[in-house]
């Protein structure tokens, strides 16, 4: 018996009070599909960092999310102001966050190199004035 299913979320940005709240209902998703351990963990600060990212940046964004037998694979697309310098975004520590991000407690420029750490695959597009895409994939 297959358990493939797909689930796919809004995310509309700057809005910080609900930063966070998708990432959890994916998570509660997974675990309701048997997914635990060290694979929900990855899956949720993937789709966390991804969420806070959309909420910083974007006007606004998608989560879809996709589980088969083998992998979970999330994409994420924004609409917002792409990504300029993809290299130097992956670094650990580099952010554009503003002022009014960093002193929410955002911004610490880790968001990116977090999410390619719990990817087993790891793809991003971004074209200036349009958005960013992401794709993730974890292998089960």
């Amino acid at each position: 018996m297959s358990r493939e299913y797909e689930v796919s979320f809004p995310v509309k940005g700057d809005n910080f009070e609900d930063a966070g709240k998708v990432s959890v209902e994916i998570k509660r998703l997974l675990k309701g599909h048997g997914i635990t351990g060290d694979i929900l963990r990855r899956a949720a600060i993937a789709t966390y960092e991804s969420e806070v990212n959309i909420i910083s940046y974007a006007q606004q964004g998608n989560i879809n999310v996709r589980v088969t037998d083998d992998s979970i694979s999330i994409n994420i697309q924004d609409r917002g102001p792409g990504i300029t310098d993809i290299e130097q975004a992956m670094k650990q520590g580099y952010s554009t966050a503003n002022d009014r991000i960093r002193e929410m407690g955002f911004g610490a420029g880790m968001g990116l190199f977090n999410i390619k750490n719990c990817s087993d695959s790891f793809e991003i597009l971004s074209e200036i004035n349009k958005g960013t895409l992401l794709k993730i994939l974890i292998n089960r």
